[in-house]
């Protein structure tokens, strides 16, 4: 019965969610279901987009277990002591690492500026000058794009490690993840081509060097399913600690909410049912976990506009087939 039931959810997949190209399912720590789609194997690394932003998360754990940074109080400017405040500006001053973790830093534009984010020589720069304005601290604002890099700047001012390198350290080695290089782009041609690939693995970076905080990153499926389980794990992984379990009840604890989706949120992980969240990306990436269930769900998938809610996916097509006994 349980194959059937799995060959009508891929027969779906191909047909309703047909820019998916791999999915996970571990329960209880075990793999119950790994398959891949449109011509992609488990080799295949895949452009995540924001799920690139919980993994950042990860690492301001790790950061703040080390001893790197000393609070998520500290004000953002305490790490750019060089940059020079706009005129006339009085919000940037007292914003938090907190409020950028929890998406509450007001910002000046009213619509992302993609073009002079992708063609301006310092990411972190163009972000911070953006940053502030006459919008109030602590009201949701989703920054997908321009502003997230302000928080790899601090990670690299804080670590004295490039992000890439960091991560790949405390967390992409011990885990068993492979990200290969840096990536930066030479023409928009390049960056265009990235978002359909399959075949490259690294981290997106500016041209100054500093990796993307919202996006940016290659994962496969079961690279993201090894970060749900992490975090099942309460922040180990072969009985070595990762990152601690205060920061993973934190970060997956409401600090923020989007009021008009009315969706609650962490330290860069969205929050669902019955203690439940994820990493969420454009195009449908995602890493569900279910702690209840104890049950992570990870998919990769091409970037298209407007692709199907997952969530609603995993809830009335996963859920049946995988909660059961195995």
């Amino acid at each position: 019965m349980k194959q059937e039931e799995i060959a009508k959810m891929e027969d779906l997949i191909k047909t309703n969610y047909s820019n998916i190209v791999g999915m996970v399912v571990l329960k209880d720590d075990k793999t119950v279901y790994e398959n891949y789609f449109n011509g992609c194997t488990e080799a295949n690394r895949i452009h995540v987009f924001s799920v690139t932003k919980s993994i950042l998360s990860i690492l301001f754990g790790i950061a703040l277990d080390k001893g790197y940074i000393e609070s998520i109080n500290q004000k953002v400017l305490e790490f750019y002591p060089e940059y020079t405040v706009k005129k006339g500006e009085k919000t940037i001053q007292n914003i938090t690492l907190r409020d950028m973790l929890t998406m509450t830093a007001p910002y000046k534009y009213k619509f992302n500026p993609y073009t002079k984010y992708f063609s301006s020589m310092d990411w972190v720069k163009f972000s911070l000058d953006l940053l502030g304005g006459r919008g109030h601290i602590g009201e949701f604002r989703y920054a997908p794009i321009v502003g997230p890099d302000i928080l790899s700047g601090v990670l690299v001012k804080a670590t004295g490690q490039s992000v890439f390198d960091f991560a790949k350290e405390n967390l992409f080695a011990p885990l068993g993840i492979t990200v290969e290089k840096n990536i930066t782009f030479h023409s928009k041609e390049e960056q265009m081509a990235f978002y359909k690939a399959t075949d490259v693995s690294g981290w997106v970076a500016s041209p100054t060097g500093v990796n993307a905080a919202g996006w940016g990153l290659t994962l496969s499926p079961m690279d993201m399913a090894k970060i749900g389980q992490l975090f099942l794990n309460g922040g180990t992984w072969n009985g070595s600690r990762i990152v601690s379990e205060k920061w993973i009840a934190e970060s997956t604890s409401e600090k923020s909410r989007w009021k008009q989706r009315n969706l609650p949120y962490g330290y860069l992980w969205w929050l669902g049912e019955d203690k439940g969240y994820a990493a969420m990306g454009d195009g449908g990436n995602i890493i569900y976990v279910d702690p209840k269930e104890r049950m992570v769900v990870a998919i990769t998938s091409l970037f298209r506009p407007r692709a199907k809610d997952r969530i609603e996916f995993i809830k009335k097509y996963i859920d049946p087939i995988f909660k059961k006994a195995i």
